[in-house]
């Protein structure tokens, strides 16, 4: 695809890829494996969180999102405070200058309109809306692709946030509610669309791989504190996060279940180790994953998962393997009853383990039904995501689509 010049559309991507997260890689994964098939001769680069990692894995050149090295980490003495301070000037100008070498920029998924874990201002949603007014001032469209949004209290995020989407030239939402949740924040939805996750285009293990021992159930799990707005809560709710996991995990234990324990994000591991040496059983294990694709691997060796964070929770749902959800937003609520299983969640901040294996029973014991029910619901989550590809080609690439139009003319 190329525009009428006969050179090839160059196409940036943009977010935090590469920095860790399984789930915005998979998003990445997504967008990418739909440029090569719709837009082949389309140039691709990112400006992201971990370049290095981007590509290597996806062999495609990667720039780092900020200047400054240590944006992440807290700045508590004078140098890095200033330090941070001038990296914000220097990322407007890298912004900008990223954003003019490029056609198209599109962000692939990822809750980037939310604040549903703990987030600052001056980190990623500044970010963003440098980004997208870069795009506005420039004439470069910028896209949100199937992203996550979610009502923020904190009034700069909130901000950032709103104008992030008031900038963007094309928007579509992964659910309902976060087209709503823009709605509320004063953003005009009214030709926004609403698709699947992107994860869910995503190529399926194929069947026959390594089976699980009988049983075998995987628990994930996450270094889970709450929202932006619990901060002040943050470490009772881990607390009690944690012991409610635990003691679920050690009543499988106890009935002669293996458990394999999953994680999304680096910053999981912690838990994981908390976990095994609570427990102290060699039925229980930790997976090693690199990839939604390894993700999707180890749920579809399960009878049963119960998870946590959103991305494992769409592994599992895509594999067809019976969940249960520990819901910490409203974004996994929506996933679970769009996927026929809305009846099995259970609150992440309040893990009644007595409860949540109740639940788990219940689950198994209609795992043939709900397995049944998951291929009717991935077909359509697969052929509407058909029709979020075609309504992007559209909405960017007009030569393409100008192109095909004619191709397909009588």
């Amino acid at each position: 695809m190329t525009r009428a010049n006969a050179t090839p559309v160059r196409v940036g991507v943009f977010g935090l890829l590469g920095s860790g997260n399984l789930g915005n890689d998979g998003s990445l994964e997504a967008v990418l494996g739909y440029l090569r098939a719709a837009h082949p001769d389309a140039v691709v680069d990112a400006l992201c969180g971990g370049p290095e990692v981007v590509t290597s894995r996806y062999g495609i050149p990667a720039t780092r999102l900020h200047w400054y090295r240590g944006e992440y980490r807290t700045a508590s003495r004078a140098g890095a405070i200033a330090a941070k301070g001038l990296g914000k000037l220097v990322d407007a100008c890298r912004t900008a200058a990223w954003v003019r070498r490029h056609d198209v920029v599109i962000v692939p998924g990822m809750g980037v309109l939310e604040a549903t874990l703990p987030l600052r201002p001056w980190g990623f949603p500044y970010a963003l809306f440098l980004l997208c007014a870069s795009g506005r001032l420039l004439r470069t469209p910028v896209a949100l692709v199937g992203v996550g949004a979610a009502a923020i209290g904190n009034r700069s995020t909130r901000a950032l946030v709103r104008w992030s989407a008031r900038l963007a030239a094309y928007r579509s939402y992964r659910d309902a509610q976060s087209r709503d949740a823009m709605r509320a924040m004063g953003v005009d939805t009214r030709d926004d669309a609403v698709f699947p996750d992107l994860a869910f285009s995503l190529p399926t293990p194929r069947a026959g791989g390594p089976a699980g021992p009988p049983g075998l159930v995987c628990v994930g799990v996450m270094a889970f504190h709450g929202s932006d707005d619990d901060r002040a809560r943050a470490e009772e709710i881990h607390r009690r996060y944690l012991d409610g996991t635990t003691r679920f995990v050690r009543a499988l234990v106890e009935d002669g279940r293996p458990v394999r324990l999953l994680t999304g994000d680096a910053c999981d591991a912690p838990v994981v180790a908390a976990i095994l040496d609570a427990v102290d059983s060699p039925l229980v294990t930790a997976a090693t994953t690199s990839s939604l694709a390894d993700l999707m691997a180890e749920t579809a060796a399960a009878d049963s998962v119960v998870a946590i964070r959103y991305h494992n929770l769409i592994c599992a749902l895509k594999v067809g393997t019976p969940t249960l959800a520990l819901s910490y937003a409203a974004k996994s609520d929506e996933l679970m009853a769009r996927m026929g299983l809305g009846a099995y969640r259970h609150p992440a901040r309040e893990v009644d383990a007595d409860r949540l294996l109740e639940q788990f029973r219940a689950l198994e014991k209609d795992a043939a039904g709900l397995r049944r029910t998951l291929v009717e619901r991935n077909l359509a989550a697969a052929r509407q995501l058909d029709c979020q590809f075609a309504a992007l080609t559209t909405a960017l690439f007009p030569a393409a689509h100008h192109a095909h139009a004619l191709r397909e003319a009588p």
